[in-house]
């Protein structure tokens, strides 16, 4: 892999690894899709488990490319194990976060009721199902994915940065350290960064309302992007 720094060689990278490993790379976007569903009974489940697959999905990632260049025999499990309590504990976090603004929310609006149905709603009645599209069925089981996706982007720039998750996880950094180096090295690439954000955040407005049955392909692809912009800036030489 050459070194690149722009949101477009990047993007190109990414697309590569669907084909470095199609079966695994494919195979983790259908678990995704599935798992996603979840939210449809616990939106606090739902937003957990939308942060830990984005953030597993980074660590499927690099195991992608440490099979492709002969670095591991390992299953893909070992990449899970090795990437889910930090994802976890990021989406503890997340959800929480996502928790405090619906309940100020809802105080504000007076709708006091639909606090406890954060963490469950059963609603899978017929008034969603019956004579319904695939989209609009689709739409509706992952409407919460695409925002839960675009929020956990905005908090983690704002509270740390693009490169928090990968740094902790692949290099043992702290929280403020991995924050601190993430944001002097993008000081200087901030463009490449904006568009990338803005690419992603287009898709995920484009799923949540044209292509919803893509939302997992975006979640894989997001974390195949976060793992190979990590890579060009961190671990490729010049």
């Amino acid at each position: 892999m050459n070194k690149v720094e722009t949101f477009g060689g990047w993007l190109q990278q990414s697309l590569l690894f669907v084909k470095l490993a199609p079966w695994l790379w494919g195979g983790y976007t259908v678990f995704v899709g599935v798992f996603l569903t979840i939210g449809k009974v616990s939106m606090a489940l739902g937003v957990l488990g939308a942060v830990a697959c984005l953030f597993v999905g980074v660590g499927v990632s690099k195991y992608i490319d440490m099979r492709y260049s002969g670095q591991t025999n390992q299953p893909v499990s070992w990449a899970i194990n090795k990437s889910l309590p930090l994802a976890l504990l990021a989406g503890v976090g997340i959800m929480l976060c996502w928790f405090a603004f619906m309940v100020f929310a809802n105080l504000l609006s007076g709708e006091y009721s639909k606090i406890l149905d954060f963490f469950l709603q059963l609603d899978f009645s017929d008034i969603h199902l019956k004579r319904r599209s695939v989209r609009e069925i689709t739409s509706w089981l992952y409407d919460y994915a695409t925002v839960a996706l675009m929020f956990t982007l905005l908090m983690l720039c704002t509270l740390g940065n693009w490169f928090s998750y990968p740094l902790m996880l692949f290099q043992d950094y702290s929280w403020s350290r991995a924050k601190s180096l993430g944001k002097s090295t993008l000081a200087t690439r901030k463009k490449a960064l904006y568009n990338m954000l803005g690419f992603i955040f287009f898709e995920a407005l484009m799923c949540g309302s044209l292509t919803p049955l893509l939302t997992p392909v975006l979640y894989m692809l997001t974390s195949t992007l976060m793992y190979v912009s990590y890579k060009n800036l961190f671990e490729i030489k010049a």
